[in-house]
């Protein structure tokens, strides 16, 4: 049923993501399908370097390399096989990118984490909330 799964993750918030991977485990191994680790950062580090065009590139380098350690250090936590796991790195708003990129037609199921609603989020997180308002494809929230 579903053989490409998107996950974005939040590898600063470990708790948020490590709740959503067996649900994400259980629907890959069901169907023998990769998982993607999408781990979205901020573009606020642009405006704070602006003018200093190389630490701006050194700083993206930087959280690139940091993202991609802990998205590997997060694979062990599933029980499929981790050549199913890819991982990407991506800056922007959260919820634009992962729309964007459920809506290339490569994925067929958006798994996500979401936090402990709170007044302005009501049932679910701002961002789980929002994805699911936008996305095209099918979306597990995970709480």
């Amino acid at each position: 049923m579903y053989k490409r799964i998107l996950m974005p993750v939040d590898v600063f918030e470990m708790d948020l993501s490590d709740k959503a991977v067996r649900h994400a485990s259980f629907l890959a191994k069901a169907d023998n399908a990769t998982i993607t680790l999408l781990n979205i950062l901020p573009v606020n580090g642009r405006a704070m370097l602006r003018g200093f065009s190389s630490d701006i590139k050194k700083f993206e380098n930087y959280m690139t390399q940091e993202s991609e350690k802990k998205m590997n250090e997060l694979k062990r936590l599933f029980d499929i096989a981790p050549e199913n796991i890819q991982t990407r790195v991506r800056f922007g708003n959260v919820r634009d990118e992962i729309i964007a990129m459920s809506a290339d037609g490569e994925y067929d199921v958006i798994v996500i984490g979401s936090k402990k609603p709170g007044v302005t989020t009501h049932l679910l997180g701002s961002n789980a909330e929002s994805v699911l308002r936008y996305a095209k494809i099918p979306v597990l929230v995970v709480r």
